[in-house]
């Protein structure tokens, strides 16, 4: 462990924790998310701020930076993918996720809707059907129900894996989630590739409340960038795919990391 992230980890430890049963009673019923972009360096003393605030950390079993790992599908021709680049309005992803600290494991859909709002289902499932879904009949099931693409044509393309802190702010008007270390590993070519240093932070908010939040953000230049792991990750990670909308993201990635990432 280097010596920011040590200092990373000091810094959460100031923050007061909040249970899993806590965080999964706080509804936003009219939310609205935006995600950021930033590094590691700075999110140290963004959660310097946080601890300020009073925000609290999600803290499972004694950890509050937990590790995930996420397995996306797609059909062979990619075409999740290319309903993200190719700005389709109605659009899904599915991915089976596992909380790797607690072990629970869960298929998860992500649907878009032409109003921009999106909406996941899931079911829990063994973690043996992490690496192929098809085992599993309640994931089959959620896919018959909420799917646009039958479960047939889907297999394994991109795992995802790095590192989630979640916080609340005291009122429980808005969450944010902070995505670190994030590494991605092609399911169908083996090729890897990693974000290094930047950090993604997605805020849930109320949208009838005030962000303390985006003040923080506004505080430290932090920048509003829509970004998909998923699609960032297959865009690094095959280079046959069309991704020429991605690359431009990649560059602003690299632009704040001051790093190479795209060969």
């Amino acid at each position: 462990m280097n010596t920011l992230q040590k200092t990373l980890e000091s810094v959460l430890e100031t923050i007061s924790p909040i249970s899993l049963g806590e965080m999964d009673s706080i509804r936003l019923m009219n939310r609205i998310d935006t995600k950021y972009l930033t590094t590691t360096s700075v999110l140290v003393r963004l959660l310097e701020d946080a601890a300020a605030r009073g925000y609290r950390a999600l803290e499972t079993d004694g950890i509050r930076l937990c590790p995930y790992d996420t397995l996306y599908y797609d059909t062979p021709e990619l075409q999740m993918f290319l309903d993200h680049h190719n700005r389709r309005l109605v659009r899904q992803k599915v991915r089976t996720r596992t909380y790797v600290g607690s072990g629970q494991t869960f298929l998860e859909i992500k649907r878009k809707n032409n109003h921009g709002r999106t909406k996941k289902k899931r079911t829990g499932v063994a973690p043996a059907a992490f690496r192929d879904f098809h085992v599993e009949p309640s994931a089959l099931a959620l896919l018959e129900a909420y799917s646009s693409i039958p479960a047939g044509a889907m297999t394994p393309a991109l795992e995802t894996l790095f590192r989630r802190i979640t916080l609340v702010d005291a009122a429980r008007t808005e969450r944010l989630t902070i995505d670190t270390g994030l590494c991605f590993r092609n399911a169908r070519n083996g090729r890897e590739a990693s974000l290094q240093d930047a950090v993604i932070i997605e805020l849930k908010q109320d949208g009838r409340a005030a962000s303390g939040m985006k003040d923080i953000l506004l505080d430290h230049r932090v920048k509003a960038l829509r970004v998909s792991k998923y699609c960032i990750g297959t865009t690094l990670t095959d280079t046959c795919v069309k991704s020429n909308r991605f690359k431009l993201k990649i560059r602003e990635i690299e632009k704040t990391i001051n790093k190479r990432i795209l060969l």
